[in-house]
């Protein structure tokens, strides 16, 4: 993948990205509220004082009364959306946490709703009207505006980490995830691919929202964007210039097994036409506003039967995947289990490698050592252990039928199935100490994807038969 590429600074760091979005979105918003502005006065101070509360409360319930026609409820709208984004951070949180708590369910109207209509006094729409908390309908005045739905996304990421220690702004989040559920159903989203050639301004989105590899500098970048490898993102029409979910794809043959070869911007660009294998190795989520919204499941089939169109020649799709939860779970039975988790014959391996500790204990002292990897003698004796461990944690199921490994559950919930374990495919400072170096292959039979979803929902991990040997030792 090696060019002569000049290492350039990075885009600004993620909150400067943000900040921009802010500017994009207050603009928006003002060109829209001059007319309720004049009518409606004085700004609200950033910090939102309690003396400004009450003109708040003006603003918000102005805009639930509805009344004046499209035009006079949109200027509303954006007169209050542009007050809520020129509030400081501090300011912000006490105005969502008063929408929150002042603007929830009514308890009392809505059995008084629920008893007219048993009555036959209330259609289903009025009753439906009065089941949805105002604050659900404030947000929906938002929708139709200009950056509108973004604003929506945005601030309920806000009510999200407010919802920690507000029980209020938690159900409110909870709330608007209906809604936004409907607004980014997968049929509305238009899936793109992504180039060294598309705005500047895009490519530092990339470079902000990866969440699994970080993107070290522009050549990093250009090198995940070069003609061996593929990036496709979901966008929403209403939020043209924000990346949903995306997924980096490197066009290989066979397997890959380790995350530094296909991240190496030194090694050679390969001809796609000729590689038979595309290895999805990164997918981030880039809208906390949208957790609980789920679209990741369609964007990985889209994207293979895209690169299926495009690439006839690619007859396996694959990830190559961290296991997050492997080095809590190998901790956690190490201390439980003890010498039980090993063989005989391991238990000799590890006293000619260690004498100052035996069996699990052994074990523990090994990975504890720093660089403990780069020890061949250690690495060999450890390999077969930790294996094993990662196999069986792997093929495991709570006691609700979900795999014990997040990653795992998505993928497998997905239609996939655990195709290979990597030893040391990661053995970057965090692919140590969230699993011991290993990776995993999922690897997605677009034949069989249905099938394999099924047995999930039923409680059972599909697996390779080497996967399955590893597990059982």
């Amino acid at each position: 993948m090696g060019c002569a590429w000049h290492t350039a600074p990075m885009p600004p760091p993620f909150a400067q990205t943000l900040d921009r979005a802010l500017v994009r979105l207050r603009s928006a918003f003002g060109e829209v509220a001059i007319e309720a502005r004049e009518a409606i006065g004085a700004p609200l101070r950033p910090d939102l004082p309690d003396a400004d509360l009450p003109r708040l409360r003006q603003r918000i319930d102005a805009c639930l009364e509805g009344g004046g026609g499209e035009t006079a409820r949109r200027a509303r709208a954006a007169e209050l959306g542009e007050a809520i984004l020129a509030l400081s951070t501090a300011g912000r949180r006490k105005c969502l946490a008063l929408i929150a708590q002042a603007y929830g369910l009514d308890r009392a109207g809505t059995l008084a709703a629920v008893d007219r209509w048993r009555e036959g006094k209330a259609d289903v729409a009025a009753l439906r009207r009065a089941l949805e908390p105002p604050a659900v309908r404030l947000f929906g005045e938002f929708v139709g505006l200009p950056q509108g739905v973004k604003f929506v996304v945005d601030r309920r990421a806000e009510l999200m980490a407010l919802g920690r220690n507000d029980p209020a702004a938690r159900r409110l989040a909870e709330d608007l995830r209906r809604p936004l559920a409907s607004w980014f159903d997968v049929a509305f989203l238009d899936l793109a691919r992504i180039d060294w050639k598309a705005p500047a301004a895009l490519l530092e989105k990339l470079v902000a929202y990866e969440a699994v590899h970080a993107i070290r500098n522009w050549r990093d970048l250009k090198n995940r964007l070069d003609s061996d490898r593929r990036c496709f993102a979901f966008f929403h029409p209403r939020m043209p210039e924000e990346p949903l979910i995306f997924v980096e794809v490197a066009l290989v043959d066979g397997l890959a097994g380790d995350v530094r070869a296909l991240l190496d911007p030194k090694a050679p660009t390969r001809d796609p036409r000729a590689a038979d294998t595309a290895i999805f190795y990164s997918i981030s989520n880039c809208q906390p506003g949208l957790a609980g919204v789920s679209f990741g499941n369609f964007l990985i089939k889209r994207v293979a039967l895209e690169l299926g169109r495009e690439l006839p020649n690619l007859k396996t799709f694959a990830t190559l995947s961290p296991i997050p939860g492997l080095a809590a779970e190998v901790d956690r039975r190490l201390a439980g289990e003890g010498d039980a988790l090993l063989t005989a014959g391991e238990i000799a391996e590890l006293a000619t490698v260690i004498d100052k500790a035996r069996g699990a204990g052994a074990v523990r002292s090994l990975l504890d050592r720093p660089r403990w990897h780069e020890v061949p003698a250690v690495a060999k004796t450890l390999r077969p252990i930790l294996t094993r461990l990662a196999a069986r944690y792997l093929t495991a199921t709570d006691s609700a039928g979900r795999a014990l490994d997040r990653v795992a559950h998505f993928h497998l919930g997905n239609g996939a199935s655990v195709e290979r374990l990597n030893w040391l495919g990661d053995t970057s400072a965090n692919g140590l100490k969230q699993s011991y170096g290993l990776m995993v292959n999922y690897r997605y039979r677009l034949a069989d994807v249905d099938a394999n979803h099924g047995s999930y929902a039923a409680g059972k991990v599909v697996a390779s038969t080497e996967v399955r040997r590893a597990a059982r030792g």
